[in-house]
């Protein structure tokens, strides 16, 4: 019998992150509560003062660690994180996205001489690998050892520090040390079956990190497998994604390897030169979900056109795809659910992700988590075979794989990318809003259960 829903998407859901979620998006929808938390949070994220750091004042540490940290992020130790993943899977979630907090800090003199730190040999370059690249390079790979088969880890090229952003910024290859660093990474990650998310950044080091991540594709994205551990970010906001991912589809094409694509919308829109951006937003809605549709149906189709004649990409057929749906935006999630269970994509599920941020959206990844999984057509086909049949082809194939993005690390490392969330709450209002209610909603269903009455 297919699986029917719950009273609520959210039912699946505990109480605790129930009232936390409400608590949250209640603060980040209040135009009286949101701007001095912002600015609170901000300070905190940026101090030197040791009482105002959540790692050394203890009782402002209790106070975040319960709250917005809690909300947010996986724990600050190996035993912290595994059971809040442990948690996730248990209420239905396929597994995680897991990013290290911690970032690289550089003062205004270190940004500014950023070519002293890339001379190989020279004492600010081996200054750069000890303090920079290898702290970086160790959180990553703890990182991947904490994910599971099947997970993503996220990586951040500029958490590496000033090599690599110098790099980045001249479209250099990565330098030696760093170059070795990120090759462990990927055999790690190819030895456990963990996936690696390679970041999207500013557009000034956009491209260097596309040469990057082709190259890391061309070396563990194997012809023939069908399966991807490196994947590129593709932001559908900028107006240059269309080009971008298409040549990257027929360099994949021509050169036999399978092409990672985890699609968002973007993150850079306060950063980000403005003529290099959609104009509008329906303009990035429907870049977005133009991009998705053609990847999910393998076509050159929509924003996805095929290199033109005389072009050094010659293979004009759709690669290998394995791709990352990564957003909050509801209607696009389920136009994209229903292109799969139609049966007109050629790409299964097997090969898609639908991803949210932890603590964000969660109405929208509870409703693909809590389900139902099949279709008419597939509810019909099922009555045709047994039972053993059926649970062989078409429990994985119907249930859609979804993620949760969360970052670890101590409380105080936390801090930036809890301000990233804040604002990003900030500057996503109605979602914002729409969370909010729906938790309010849930609330009140659970209260109204107490009491035997019915939603």
């Amino acid at each position: 019998m297919p699986k029917t829903p719950g009273p609520s998407p959210l039912a699946v859901l505990p109480l605790t992150n129930v009232l936390r979620s409400w608590m949250t998006t209640t603060v980040s929808s209040s135009p009286f509560l949101l701007p001095p938390s912002l600015a609170a949070m901000s300070v905190l994220a940026h101090t030197t003062n040791p009482v105002l750091n959540p790692d050394r004042n203890l009782l402002l540490r209790a106070f975040l660690k319960k709250t917005f940290y809690a909300q947010f992020c996986a724990g600050e130790n190996p035993a912290e994180v595994r059971q809040t993943i442990d948690s996730l899977k248990q209420i239905g979630f396929s597994g995680v996205i897991l990013g290290y907090a911690r970032e690289v800090v550089l003062s205004d003199s270190e940004t500014k001489d950023l070519a002293s730190c890339a001379a190989e040999g020279g004492a600010a370059a081996e200054e750069c690998i000890r303090t920079e690249i290898n702290p970086w390079a160790e959180g990553t790979m703890e990182t991947v050892r904490l994910a599971s088969p099947g997970d993503f880890v996220a990586l951040k090229f500029t958490g590496a520090g000033r090599q690599a952003l110098y790099s980045l910024s001249k479209q250099l290859p990565p330098s030696e040390a760093l170059g070795s660093a990120i090759d462990g990474i990927c055999k790690l990650a190819a030895e456990r079956g963990v996936r690696l998310l390679f970041d999207a950044e500013q557009i000034a080091l956009q491209p260097g990190i596309d040469d990057w991540t082709l190259d890391y594709m061309r070396r563990y994205n194997k012809s023939g497998t069908g399966n991807a551990v490196v994947y590129g970010t593709y932001q559908a906001y900028l107006k240059s994604t269309p080009a971008t991912l298409s040549k990257h589809l027929a360099i994949a094409a021509t050169e036999g390897f399978t092409l990672g694509v985890k699609l968002v919308r973007g993150a850079y829109l306060g950063s980000d030169p403005r003529h290099l951006i959609c104009d509008t937003k329906a303009d990035t809605d429907s870049q977005y979900d133009g991009i998705a549709e053609a990847l999910l149906r393998k076509s050159w189709s929509g924003p996805l056109q095929p290199p033109a004649p005389g072009s050094a990409e010659t293979e004009t057929n759709f690669p290998d795809v394995n791709v990352v749906l990564a957003t909050h935006n509801r209607e696009s999630v389920l136009k994209d659910k229903a292109l799969l269970d139609s049966g007109v994509a050629k790409l299964g599920y097997e090969e898609v992700a639908f991803a949210q941020l932890q603590g964000m959206a969660d109405e929208v990844s509870c409703e693909l988590v809590a389900g139902p999984h099949e279709t008419p057509k597939e509810m019909d086909m099922a009555e045709k075979q047994s039972g053993k049949d059926r649970e062989k082809g078409s429990e994985k194939a119907n249930k859609p794989q979804v993620y949760k993005y969360l970052v670890w690390g101590s409380t105080g490392e936390c801090m930036k990318y809890l301000l990233r969330r804040a604002y990003e709450n900030r500057d996503a209002v109605q979602r914002t809003r729409s969370g909010r209610e729906a938790m309010g909603r849930e609330v009140r269903r659970r209260v109204k259960g107490l009491f035997g009455v019915s939603s």
